[in-house]
């Protein structure tokens, strides 16, 4: 258990005060936007970069004349490569091409989904909860 003294320096919050106040982070896709890009530029643009060898990634980030958009996925791609992980990898494809579909098993054996329904018509008057709907 830390000493008292390892608390000396925390300030504690006061009430209606947030601990970020700058809030979350926004998506990079939204900042591009912001700046002039449209979801076609940003997806062209990513589905071409992915087709690139990484000599012509470095290339691109190199360019004084690359826009940031080609220079921030070109980074993307390099330090997933670099990581050796392929996370920024699947954000880009999930950009590009949707995401793959996901079956998903569900099972129980209590419920019966096996239901008839019957409609009778009357003549008897409806009762004020009841609804007239059209057979025809």
């Amino acid at each position: 258990m830390p000493s008292s003294d390892g608390h000396k320096n925390l300030i504690p919050y006061t009430k209606g005060q947030t601990g970020n106040p700058n809030g979350r982070p926004r998506k990079f896709v939204c900042q591009l936007k912001d700046m002039g890009y449209n979801k076609q530029d940003i997806t062209k643009t990513i589905e071409n970069m992915m087709a690139m060898t990484i000599t012509e990634l470095a290339e691109v980030f190199k360019d004084d004349n690359s826009t940031v958009l080609e220079k921030t996925v070109a980074n993307a791609i390099k330090r997933g490569i670099e990581k050796g992980t392929l996370y920024s990898m699947e954000i880009l494809l999930n950009r590009v091409y949707g995401q793959p579909k996901q079956e998903v098993e569900s099972k129980n054996e209590n419920i019966n989904l096996n239901t008839t329904v019957e409609i009778i018509k009357s003549d008897a008057p409806l009762s004020s909860n009841e609804k007239d709907i059209s057979l025809d």
